[in-house]
């Protein structure tokens, strides 16, 4: 199922502008009535439960300067005490993910081993450990420490820099040290390798983003993620020189995007949802295809079953209903910890309505296909009434080819599955209009 897509211009043209939901709540709705106590005792309850964990720890960008990451680590460090006490020792970690700045080898050690003394880790083959790395900060060595330290999965930004605002490189002319550390994964046994591929800078051409597009698919990742520069995925939102400079045409977009999903489909990737392809044998297409794949903060996953518990700077934590959001401002952080206070912001509890339209767009960006009778059974809701503010927009997209929409059931079929996110960002639309009227949410 996820290898078959089209390419359907007219679809594109009328449903491809503007940014997709990728996840549901947004952190638009989170508010500052949810408070550090309320996380501590999402805690308690999981620990009863019993249930287990996925860590997602957020450095900062340049995080190499030594003396600034030793002083966010001593606050990273004072987070983890703080709540792995909180936890029980026998909730195993079956998920990591490390994003932000590459950290120096002595940094990687000190907050590795600082995570595993306070959680239960499971063994390498268990365990999915992922880490986001800077292309000009990895070698062979790098790689080596990564999988001594655990690390099963790692994914890798390519950059494209204009030389005329001081750059060294122009979009992806020399592959070697992507296929250097793509030899290093190999030979070290990573489970999967990710690489970044964006398009539509401003300096970008269709001929040097085809060239790009196969140097990196020469190289035979498990997986890609395509995305647009103008809607970047999250891990790259901070970084001012995504949105410092101009981007191309819509057209030439459309012909970047349009020629890329063909050479990957043409190299034998499967499409996942959102951008992301993957290699027919890699763990998240077999999820698909087993129809056990998740989606969460992070991307497409296969571990969807844990709390997850978010450390470090504008980190975002999901324990059961509960989802809150650690304050944003690097100092900040670090004083609010160094008073041995959680630096929570602000969150979300989620009401049955957030539930509902969370269970609804997962299930619709991991399947494309909606089964509307057990949901209707799941949450006691009629769900043609429910939708009714966005039901004629549904309605006109069955009438396109986007969606297939019947009395019992609503899939994407191969046409629209590009736009599977256009589709889920009407859905989540509707909760403005359901504020107003509730009357038409739930009938139980």
């Amino acid at each position: 199922m996820c290898a078959a897509i089209e390419w359907n211009s007219q679809l594109i043209s009328r449903y491809g502008h503007g940014a997709s939901c990728g996840s549901y709540p947004h952190i638009s709705q989170f508010h500052r009535g949810i408070t550090s106590l309320d996380l501590l005792r999402a805690l308690r309850t999981s620990r009863r439960a019993g249930r287990p964990l996925a860590l997602a720890v957020q450095l900062p960008m340049a995080s190499r300067n030594g003396g600034a990451i030793s002083g966010y680590l001593d606050g990273l460090e004072r987070e983890v005490d703080l709540l792995s006490c909180h936890l029980g020792a026998q909730q195993r970690v079956e998920q990591f993910h490390l994003s932000g700045g590459t950290p120096s080898a002595a940094g990687l050690n000190r907050l590795m081993g600082h995570l595993h003394q306070r959680f239960n880790f499971q063994l390498h083959p268990l365990g999915d450990y992922s880490i986001e790395i800077e292309l000009p900060h990895a070698d062979w060595a790098t790689m080596g420490l990564l999988r001594e330290l655990g690390f099963n999965h790692v994914s890798i930004g390519v950059p494209d820099i204009n030389p005329l605002h001081g750059g060294a490189l122009l979009d992806f002319q020399n592959p070697q040290q992507v296929r250097s550390l793509l030899d290093a994964t190999r030979a070290l046994h990573f489970r999967s390798v990710n690489i970044d591929l964006g398009y539509g800078r401003a300096w970008q051409t269709t001929a040097s983003f085809a060239r790009k597009a196969a140097a990196i698919i020469e190289l035979q990742p498990s997986r890609v993620q395509l995305f647009d520069y103008a809607h970047p995925p999250r891990r790259y939102r901070g970084l001012k020189r995504f949105v410092a400079s101009g981007f191309a045409a819509q057209s030439d977009k459309r012909a970047m995007h349009r020629h890329a999903v063909a050479q990957l489909l043409g190299a034998g990737y499967s499409y996942i949802g959102l951008g992301q392809f993957a290699l027919a044998d890699d763990a998240l297409a077999s999820a698909q295809e087993d129809a056990c794949l998740q989606h969460n903060w992070q991307g497409y996953s296969r571990q969807g079953h844990c709390d997850h518990l978010g450390l470090g700077v504008a980190a975002i934590s999901q324990i059961g209903d509960l989802y809150l959001q650690n304050i944003g401002d690097v100092q900040r952080y670090q004083e609010q910890l160094a008073m041995g206070q959680l630096a929570v912001f602000h969150g979300l509890r989620c009401s049955p309505d957030e539930q509902l339209r969370s269970v609804v767009i997962e299930t619709l960006l991991c399947d494309f296909y909606l089964d509307l009778r057990g949901i209707e059974a799941r949450f006691g809701v009629l769900l043609r009434d429910y939708f009714a503010p966005v039901w004629a927009q549904l309605e006109q997209m069955a009438d396109d080819g986007l969606i297939a929409l019947s009395a019992t059931s609503l899939s994407v079929p191969p046409a629209g599955r590009l736009l599977v996110g256009a589709v889920c960002k009407v859905l989540e639309s509707s909760r403005c209009a359901l504020a107003d009227n509730p009357q038409q949410r739930f009938r139980r």
